[in-house]
């Protein structure tokens, strides 16, 4: 299917990635784990990319979990510098895509250096009208909703005045819409504590392909394919 196709069929609005495999992938080729990161960088430029060529308004990349920490200090501190780095170097790309970047996770709990580089980033591109790619850095779905609470809590918010829209709209990115298409490579089958409220109805796919091998047609198929599904939302079709 070509691109045009794609695009005629209505793309999603919001696709998440969950970028698996950049570790098995060094490791197959008897290189550093951090080789691996630095390959799958790469991958995540071209499929933002992609994703910006053919209208898809929000990709979000789960980039470093709340998890994430455990990993041995070495690969942490590898991890921050090449984010720290590629956001400081990147802006033409951003540019040139016309690409917008926003930042879901807790900010606070990064190092200062990295805080600066993602608010500068976001501070740069803020007036880019195209693809929104939303970093999920320092993230964890459970943090964020727990977060989300106390700060309603905080501002004093009668119970009877919490909905689940006012949940949606109070989390980290404030007009995120639901994600549409996630999409996880790796070959595991599971979210990981990755926008478990925004997935209520998400259409899922799962790949053996490592991330630093996903690449456009790979994507673009995945595409197809969610283009292909049914998508009830609990209804029951022509009642």
């Amino acid at each position: 299917m070509t691109k045009e196709e794609i695009i005629s069929r209505g793309v999603p609005v919001h696709v998440g990635i969950i970028m698996d495999g950049n570790g098995r992938w060094a490791k197959n080729r008897g290189l550093p784990r951090t080789a691996g990161h630095k390959e799958g960088l790469t991958s995540a430029k071209k499929i933002v990319a992609a994703a910006a060529s053919i209208g898809i308004k929000y990709v979000t990349l789960y980039t470093f979990s709340t998890e994430n920490w455990k990993r041995a200090q070495e690969e942490v501190g590898y991890l921050m510098g090449l984010i720290k780095g590629h956001l400081r170097a990147e802006f033409e790309f951003y540019k040139k895509n016309g690409i917008k970047i926003e930042h879901i996770g807790d900010l606070s709990g990064l190092p200062e250096d990295v805080q600066t580089e993602i608010l500068n980033a976001k501070k740069d591109t803020q007036d880019f009208t195209g693809t929104t790619c939303v970093l999920a850095i320092n993230y964890g779905s459970r943090d964020e909703i727990v977060r989300c609470v106390k700060n309603l809590i905080k501002e004093n918010v009668p119970s009877e005045e919490i909905t689940e829209d006012l949940i949606s709209s109070s989390l980290d990115v404030k007009k995120l819409p639901d994600v549409d298409l996630m999409i996880r490579t790796g070959g595991e089958k599971r979210l990981s504590n990755f926008l478990l409220w925004q997935c209520a109805y998400s259409e899922f796919i799962f790949t053996d392909t490592l991330w630093p091998d996903y690449n456009e047609n790979e994507f673009f198929a995945d595409i197809a394919q969610f283009q292909n599904r049914n998508r009830r939302f609990g209804a029951v079709p022509n009642q």
